[in-house]
């Protein structure tokens, strides 16, 4: 009902009370009348004073969300935070009836426990236009908006693609560049030391675990030689039977004869190449503790030039070990993306920090790549997509996702060899696979990828 409305009804009942020849109704009139105008009066105002709280609600909900965005996005600083908060409020709160309108907002840190929060404390009134007549000339209203993020701790494992294919267009710098923006973005999610951590896989056919871990017990040197290649004037050739390119792990695993004494060379030759565990511990978490559960040691020829990186939280190194990526070698994601898991458990081979019982753990997994599935220690010519390997890794895949790790897949496509029949299976949700066909979108979907990392929620 419009305030003319009430205004009218009020009208006519006070001629009827004015006419009336009853003098105790003239009496009863006199005494009623303020309570009842008070009373139709404030339901009036009150319903203004509400439009226009629920106005600012609404616009200090989107404040604080912004706010929380270009803090954790490195856009802002926590001294720039008021200011910021005043020019995003004043935008958009228009309510034009709302006067002595101020917000308060309070930046607290995050901490080991507990999540960084942003709370925003607006207050403001009306002039009201019947409570006035009762000594009301004002009514004022006040809400609050809070948002809250980082209250769980990240650990993250990027699992990046360094086969030959990718020094196509310079896909290894676009992938370069993407990755080290991501890393900051990510970093600026953290309040202190281990909110964060990343760990970084680069594979190809093999994953280069370092040559430190030579004498690691999780390693298996019964199919390792050192010396692959019978000809040096044609180094693509090597002793398998069965064709070029094979690693004497790789030569046995499809099958074919190993055609060299090996005998016992000191594994000092060893270029930190590590190949596929035996069937089914290649789509599994299982600590190595036997030969059939340890990793084989490989020299694959076109072993990555970057080491894989444990988990950590110095971007220095994460990020000088993305530099340090280059181009060479076949496909294989599934060896690459069981090592990502790997990285993320406290277990051997990698042995993750310790996580507080009390604390919440988000575990999650980027894996980018150009291509198809192309080999592994068992199948595939190294050259066409294989589909026993992407069987391999489907497996992979659901045994990840069953421990409550999130995975994201990137494949871009630059030479029409179709979408990947198996990266849109392993991602978790339509949301989480991006398929490109440009280097120069990696870089937006990264950064997506951060975005979708770092949600924040309105809170209250």
């Amino acid at each position: 009902m419009s305030c003319a409305t009430i205004a009218r009804h009020i009208g006519q009942a006070a001629s009827r009370f004015a006419s009336a020849n009853e003098g105790n109704i003239a009496v009863i009139f006199g005494i009623v009348i303020l309570p009842v105008l008070a009373f139709v009066g404030a339901a009036i105002d009150y319903s203004r004073a509400n439009m226009a709280r629920s106005s600012m609600q609404a616009a200090m909900d989107s404040t604080a969300l912004m706010l929380s965005r270009d803090l954790t996005q490195g856009l802002i600083t926590p001294s720039q935070i008021n200011t910021k908060a005043q020019a995003y409020f004043s935008a958009m709160f228009t309510d034009k009836e709302a006067q002595s309108v101020s917000i308060n907002t309070t930046y607290t840190p995050g901490t080991s426990s507990t999540g960084a929060t942003i709370q925003i404390d607006g207050s403001g009134s009306i002039t009201t236009h019947i409570m006035r007549v009762v000594g009301f000339p004002t009514m004022g209203f006040n809400t609050t908006a809070t948002t809250t993020w980082g209250a769980s701790k990240l650990r993250i494992a990027l699992v990046l693609d360094n086969t030959g294919s990718m020094a196509n267009f310079n896909k290894i710098g676009a992938l370069q560049t993407a990755a080290k923006n991501l890393v900051s973005q990510l970093s600026n999610l953290a309040q202190t030391n281990g909110d964060v951590y990343l760990s970084v896989v680069p594979f190809e056919i093999d994953v280069n675990v370092g040559t430190s871990n030579v004498n690691a017990s999780w390693l298996r040197w019964d199919s390792w030689d050192p010396k692959n290649y019978p000809n040096a004037s044609a180094p693509w050739q090597t002793y398998c039977s069965g064709g070029y390119w094979m690693t004497m792990a790789q030569c046995q695993g499809h099958g074919y004869t190993w055609n060299h004494a090996v005998g016992s060379p000191s594994h000092s030759q060893w270029n930190g190449c590590v190949s596929d565990r035996d069937q089914n511990y290649d789509t599994d978490a299982t600590v190595p503790s036997s030969t059939s559960t340890d990793f084989m040691a490989d020299q694959d020829q076109s072993c990555p030039a970057a080491e894989l990186l444990p988990l950590t939280y110095d971007w220095n190194n994460i990020n000088a070990t993305i530099n340090a990526m280059s181009p060479g070698g076949a496909t294989n994601q599934t060896l690459g993306l069981q090592w990502g898991w790997m990285s993320l458990l406290q277990q051997s081979p990698l042995n993750a920090p310790a996580e507080a019982s009390n604390t919440v753990y988000q575990h999650i997994i980027i894996l980018f790549t150009d291509g198809l599935n192309t080999g592994d220690r068992w199948y595939g010519d190294f050259s066409n997509q294989s589909a026993q390997v992407d069987t391999r890794m489907k497996n992979l895949c659901d045994s990840v996702k069953a421990a409550g790790v999130t995975i994201y897949t990137v494949q871009i496509d630059t030479d029409g060899a179709g979408q990947s029949a198996v990266l849109p299976y392993c991602a978790s949700g339509p949301s989480r696979f991006f398929m490109l066909t440009q280097p120069s979108q990696i870089a937006s979907a990264f950064q997506q990828i951060g975005t979708q990392i770092a949600q924040l929620r309105v809170s209250k």
